[in-house]
């Protein structure tokens, strides 16, 4: 599998106009706590499926990113990281780069692409899947 990227991006309806890689990360825990309480609902250990990754902070010449490293064999990691898109008439959008590496499986296509729409539905973005679709997440006019 080539390495493939979604990207939530806020637009100008978004919730917010600027997005930090401690916001996304603070998404992800919100996320996990979520997903533990429907959890503890159903009596079943829903969070360690909903979320089987464990949250790595990486800052190298590259930037400031996270490593989502799996924790059950049918996930291996994703890798989130947040950036500026300059446009020609608006400036700049900031940008959610969720991206699969290479050695990504299955399991991690299904998760990025749920989480990318959590992203999106959090933040009010627009969603560009892997596959190249969109998904709006805001109030169109």
């Amino acid at each position: 599998m080539v390495g493939k990227h979604a990207f939530v991006y806020l637009v100008e309806n978004s919730k917010q106009q600027d997005i930090s890689i401690e916001q996304v990360k603070e998404l992800l825990t919100y996320y996990i706590d979520i997903t533990s309480k429907t959890g503890k609902q159903l009596g079943w250990p829903y969070d360690q499926r909903a979320f089987p990754y464990d949250i790595e902070e990486k800052q190298d010449e590259n930037g400031h990113y996270l490593i989502l490293r799996g924790n059950d064999p049918k996930y291996r990691y994703l890798l989130m990281g947040v950036s500026q898109k300059s446009l020609k008439d608006n400036g700049e959008t900031p940008y959610i780069q969720i991206t699969l590496p290479d050695s990504a499986s299955q399991g991690d296509v299904g998760k990025g692409n749920e989480m990318g729409k959590f992203l999106a539905k959090q933040l009010q973005g627009e969603l560009h899947l892997f596959n190249e679709r969109v998904m709006y997440f805001y109030k169109r006019k």
